[in-house]
């Protein structure tokens, strides 16, 4: 079992920046994907023991994916946010011993609770 808890959701204005927490516990990572979805819609992923990551085209170049090893944590820091980016924000961990897409959420075996972020115009 892996259990993984966010943080760091909140209101912002249209512009800002933030940056979502995932720590992970229960097992090592080393055989994962993390993700970031908002609700069901893909917004990022990392492969644990690469450190590679992977995003829409849509969001590329406005969000980033990272990872600390140490901490257990994954990251996704959020730039020039819009009214759009608006959503409950999941991560989600994805076991590469079993087949699938990175962008499907059908995929991922574990969930956390999911943190809200809020963005205005």
């Amino acid at each position: 079992q892996v259990q993984l808890v966010e943080s760091g959701g909140g209101s912002v204005q249209a512009g800002g920046s933030l940056r979502l927490s995932c720590a992970a516990s229960g097992r090592t990572l080393s055989g994962y994907a993390m993700a970031w979805f908002k609700e069901r819609e893909f917004v990022a992923a990392i492969r644990w023991s690469t450190g590679n990551t992977y995003y829409p085209d849509s969001l590329r170049g406005r969000f980033t994916a990272s990872r600390d090893s140490a901490k257990n944590t994954v990251y996704l820091e959020m730039n020039s946010l819009k009214p759009e980016d608006t959503g409950v924000y999941y991560c989600a961990a994805f076991d590469l011993d079993y087949s699938g897409s990175f962008y499907d959420p059908n995929h991922y075996q574990y969930w956390g609770q999911g943190t809200q972020v809020t963005v205005s115009s």
